[in-house]
This record gives structure tokens, sequence and C-alpha cells, in this order.
């Protein structure tokens, strides 16, 4: 009896054990690199690894300031007085602040914030303790989340791209998603370069370093990863295996307009122009040298042409990709008065603009002063709106 019972437990388990293996289905639409070595999968591993670890997913997120688009830029557009920001969330309402204001009556007006200068302010937050309060911390999560996971996509494929199985054109594919995750990680260190003193090169999938080498390091990493897309785009044409593994990875949503599938030719203008781009941005006017100036010349030359296709990111309806509404800095700024939204017009950006200069009177328009709380800061203050849509200006 008992060896009778023993056999039925162990057909039991066996049953079970292959019911389990048959029905060990992976979903497709929640691509892991377990489930990615085929061709649907692969593509949904290196667009999700762009749209959702690059832009949207993080550990920690404010939704005053929001993701990526409107939290880790809105808060350079802060500090660079393309906007302001009364709201203490993530110490928006610090992070751009002066040290003093002067009035028009001569009136010298210290920040009322403690600590009272943005130094102090970054010294006190940059800790680990602080979390999601840190405002360093953004760009560089979303950042390095978009390199480690094209790093993922890199070993799925292979280190000769020929692991993961395609239906047809494989060679091609497989070149095209390559290049995809080495342009995008050259974008990833390009902004880490950009900002940070220092960071870390890491090429290893699902894995870091401790290894902090100089924002010069990173940004020469930036080429390297261009310079790999490059090569790759060198031998790649437009059309068939090309366009349907391109037309893939980008959502419908983003192929309409300036967006659409790039030739290989427009591929290499956008990488041109973020290599200019790299140039530009990191080195102060004086500090140009003259081969400086002739290298920024030679890459806009051949950069994003009038008719190229781009990169571009769209809203819908159901704010798949961005949201409407508060998706974007502009969208995040508009309001029918001064007070706008999160985020107000800066009037020392309206200062920037020169007498005639119609990208003034077509985005702007000013109206009587809004005043925030004063107990906030004073930096935040405006007289100036933007537009819905632009002034109907040519």
């Amino acid at each position: 009896m008992k060896k009778t019972i023993v056999f039925a437990v162990m057909m039991v388990g066996l049953f079970l054990s292959a019911c389990k293996d048959q029905l060990d289905i992976k979903n497709p639409n929640s691509p892991t690199p377990d489930n990615a070595s085929n061709e649907r999968g692969i593509y949904k591993l290196a667009s999700g690894a762009l749209y959702a670890n690059g832009f949207v997913d993080l550990k920690f997120v404010d939704g005053v300031p929001g993701r990526f688009w409107t939290g880790a830029v809105g808060f350079h557009e802060v500090m660079g007085d393309i906007i302001g920001e009364e709201a203490a969330n993530v110490y928006g309402n610090q992070l751009g602040c002066p040290n003093s204001v002067k009035l028009d009556d001569g009136t010298v007006v210290p920040n009322p914030q403690s600590p009272p200068t943005q130094k102090a302010l970054i010294q006190l937050i940059n800790k680990n303790a602080q979390q999601g309060s840190n405002f360093l911390y953004y760009e560089w999560a979303y950042m390095y989340g978009l390199n480690g996971a094209m790093n993922v996509v890199l070993d799925v494929l292979g280190p000769n791209g020929d692991q993961v199985a395609f239906a047809s054109g494989g060679d091609t594919k497989s070149k095209v998603i390559q290049a995809w995750a080495h342009f995008w990680k050259g974008f990833a260190y390009s902004r880490v370069g950009s900002i940070y003193v220092a960071g870390i090169i890491n090429d290893l999938p699902l894995a870091t370093n401790g290894n902090y080498v100089t924002s010069a390091a990173i940004l020469a990493e930036a080429e390297n990863q261009f310079a790999k897309a490059e090569t790759i785009l060198n031998g790649l044409s437009a059309g068939g295996d090309y366009d349907v593994a391109l037309g893939t990875l980008l959502p419908e949503l983003v192929q309409s307009g300036k967006g659409g599938i790039l030739t290989p030719t427009e591929w290499k203008h956008n990488i041109n122009t973020l290599r200019a781009r790299n140039i530009l941005v990191n080195k102060k006017v004086t500090a140009m040298t003259a081969a400086d100036w002739n290298q920024v010349l030679t890459y806009t030359a051949n950069g994003v042409t009038a008719s190229d296709h781009i990169f571009i990111l769209r809203s819908n309806a159901t704010g798949d990709l961005m949201s409407a509404t508060s998706g974007n800095i502009p969208a995040k700024t508009w309001g029918s008065t001064p007070q706008g939204g999160t985020y107000k017009v800066s009037e020392r950006l309206i200062q920037d603009f020169k007498t005639g200069d119609l990208r003034l009177d077509n985005n702007f328009h000013q109206e009587t002063a809004w005043i925030g709380n004063s107990d906030r800061g004073n930096a935040f203050n405006t007289r100036w709106a933007l537009y819905d849509s632009g002034n109907g200006i040519a």
C-alpha cells in the first residue's frame, strides 16, 4: 500500500513538473533578459530600455516636478533661469535662487532660504539619505538607468550580435538594435558628463562599479559610443529589414511630423549634432579655441538638416509616453496668468530677448505681476505668462 501511495505521489509530482514546464510562458509585453532572445522580445526590451528606463521608471519620483522631461530637465531649466518654481518639492523653490536680488530702487534682498546659497544647499542635500529629495539624483538615475538597460540589450544580442533568433534579416535587424543601444548610451554619457564633475563608465549588464572618472572621460566615452553607432550605420542602408527594425523600436506615436524612421544618414546627422552640442555646452566661450569652433562647424555642417527625421517624443490622449497636460516644460508652465502652473516664466529669460525678436511676441505676454510666497523665495516672481500654442505670428 505504501509503495502504491509513494508511486502515486511521484507521478503527481512529475505531472505537475511537466505542466509547469509547459505553462512557463513569458509575458512578451513585460520584457526581461530571459524572454528577449527572440525577435519580438528584443524589440520590446530595446524600446523599453529607452522609453521606460530612460524617461519614466525610477525608485523615487515626486509628482510635482514629474519624471525625466519635466523633473530632471525641469531642474536644469530652473537652474538656468528659464523658469522659476514656488513649490518646495525636491527643493524646487530653492535650487534656482540667487544669493540675492537687487530691486529697481537699488535695494538688495537676500535669499530668504536656509541655507541661503545654492552651493550650501547642494552640499546639504547631495547625500543618499536625502533619497528623492536630492535633485541631483534624478539626472544621474535616469541616465544610468538608460545606460544599464542598453547594456542588457547588447548582452542579450551577444558579442557578435548573433544570439537572438530573427524570423528573417537577422544580421541587419541585429545591427540596427546595436546602433540603437550604442547611440542611446552615447546620449546618456553626454548628459552625465555635462552636469557632474565625475561619473562611472559601465558596460556590464545588471552591474555597476565604483570607478569614478572625470567628466572629460565621461564625454570621451560618449564619443566612443557615438562612434560605434556610426560605424554600424555606415554599413546599413535604408529600406527593407532596416526600416522594419527601426520602425519596430520606435512607437507608432513618434513616427509622425519630424519623427519617423530615420535613414542611416539622418541618424548620423543626429549623432553629429550631439557631438557639436557636447563641445558647446561643456566649455565657456572664453575657453573655446579656434579648433573647437572649427570642429563645431564641421559637425553642424554634417548635422541635422531642415528635412531630416529626428528622435521625438509626443503625447496622446492616454499619455502613453508623455502627458499632454503635464508631460513637458511648456505644459507645466502654461497658465492664463503669470502664476502659470508648477513652473513660472522667468523674468531673466525675458531679459535675454532682444528688441524685435518675434519669439518673444509669439510665445509670451505681459500681465499684472504675480508675487508668490515671500518665505519661499523671490526669484520666481514674474509678470510674464506663456501663450497656449503661440500667438499666431509666423
